[in-house]
């Protein structure tokens, strides 16, 4: 069970609704779904903090999720917390785990009762404009387990999903380090296939105005690793050339989450992010859908002589 208070709240919208799924709304009433993700220290935890509370200073509460299972305290209201239904520690002495190891054995047990999370969302969806998911600060051990895959596929075949990526601007100063933030944020954007955009997170201490022009001048980042000798500038170098396409259609947003500068731009990106799953993210996970929930058509549709062979 996921929190009796969200099953009776759920209820109660439904019987208000009087359906059960999202197929029968438009595109504009349904929420957008941010699954929010960094490296650890990235601050991703408090940017969820300080835009939920800026949507609840608007009077557009957001659903909000917490994925995050070794967190010791959640610092904004939360309509589901994962620490409610898998106890971390216990699992990690139950299974004989180490930290890592609990934080994705706690996510995969999580994502075997996602169904019911979605049923609880889609009953409450005239509720709320925005759904927000806070991860865990293991970045990989959400980008690249079943249990996180399951959970994206699961939000984006429902809902209009983007994924936010915020990189600590502080520590990007630093071309090598840049180099592989950005590197990490194109693995993502081809992972999960979704609308997606890059947050310089912490503006407060360090301007972003450096990463926009490295990501549209290649000399510019080419004269910032002049200081560097090491191989790995080599690599960042040729490396930035391969990315020249990612960065085209890169958008990077600057924001503070201490002080919520950047607040118009992050919600502009959203919109933006939210169009773009509508006009062309959408109708390939329909196809998607469309073709597991059907299997005996699609075994109608092949050539007899292929099922027959």
């Amino acid at each position: 069970n996921i929190m009796e208070s969200e099953e009776s709240k759920s209820d109660q919208a439904e019987a208000k609704m009087e359906m059960g799924d999202t197929g029968s709304l438009k595109d504009s009433e349904l929420p957008t779904a941010l699954i929010v993700l960094g490296m650890a220290g990235s601050g991703k935890t408090t940017l969820v903090q300080r835009v939920t509370a800026h949507l609840h200073a608007s009077e557009s509460p957001p659903y909000v999720l917490n994925l995050d299972p070794a967190v010791h305290e959640v610092p904004y209201p939360v309509n589901i917390d994962i620490q409610d239904t898998v106890n971390y520690k216990e699992v990690m002495k139950q299974y004989g785990l180490g930290p890592n190891g609990g934080i994705m054995t706690a996510l995969n047990l999580f994502a075997t009762k996602f169904d019911q999370v979605l049923s609880l969302l889609q009953k409450r969806v005239p509720e709320f404009k925005n759904v927000v998911i806070d991860t865990p600060g293991q970045i990989e051990v959400f980008t690249w387990s079943a249990s996180g895959a399951i959970i994206t596929e699961s939000l984006a075949a429902t809902f209009p999903t983007v994924i936010v990526y915020i990189v600590d601007t502080a520590r990007c100063t630093n071309p090598v380090t840049f180099m592989s933030n950005m590197l990490y944020a194109c693995s993502i954007l081809y992972k999960t296939k979704l609308p997606f955009f890059v947050v310089m997170n912490k503006t407060d201490i360090v301007d972003h105005k450096f990463a926009v022009e490295w990501t549209t001048d290649f000399c510019a980042f080419e004269e910032a690793l002049q200081s560097e000798t090491s191989y790995i500038s080599n690599l960042s170098r040729s490396m930035s050339l391969v990315l020249d396409e990612f960065y085209n259609k890169l958008k990077l947003v600057g924001f503070s989450a201490v002080t919520g500068a950047g607040m118009d731009d992050f919600l502009k990106a959203v919109d933006e992010a939210r169009q773009e799953y509508i006009n062309e993210y959408k109708p390939a996970y329909e196809k998607m859908k469309k073709e597991k929930l059907n299997p005996e058509k699609r075994k109608e549709e092949k050539d007899p002589k292929d099922v027959s062979g």
